[in-house]
């Protein structure tokens, strides 16, 4: 499902995509958590560490940033049916974390109209 998520990415933003890895883990560590600033009664579903595209400036050599998919909070939290949809929600939402898209503005863009 992850994979299928980021191929359904339109070019012109995976061909920006720049020293990153997007991995699955099944489950978020406390220090994920606290990275994303969830509580540990919240789910989370995915996670971006790293320097964003819009604050590099002298870049490199240095490890990849990471886009991480949490696996069980997705399966606890979506029906089958639903699974696939969201899982490309989280994806496109953690992308738009390394081309420097903010939480709140993710916010506003997903309420407006299509």
């Amino acid at each position: 499902l992850v994979r299928r998520a980021m191929l359904s990415l339109p070019l012109e933003f995976t061909s920006q995509m720049d020293n990153v890895e997007v991995v699955v883990r099944r489950e978020p560590s406390d220090a994920d958590r606290e990275a994303g600033e969830v509580e540990p009664e919240d789910g989370l579903f995915g996670l971006y560490t790293g320097i964003p595209l819009t604050e590099r400036a002298s870049y490199g050599m240095v490890l990849p940033d990471r886009i991480v998919i949490f696996q069980g909070p997705h399966e606890r939290a979506f029906v089958p049916s639903e699974m696939g949809a969201e899982v490309r929600r989280t994806v496109h939402h953690e992308v738009a974390h390394h081309f420097g898209i903010s939480d709140e503005r993710l916010d506003v863009l997903e309420r407006r109209p299509r």
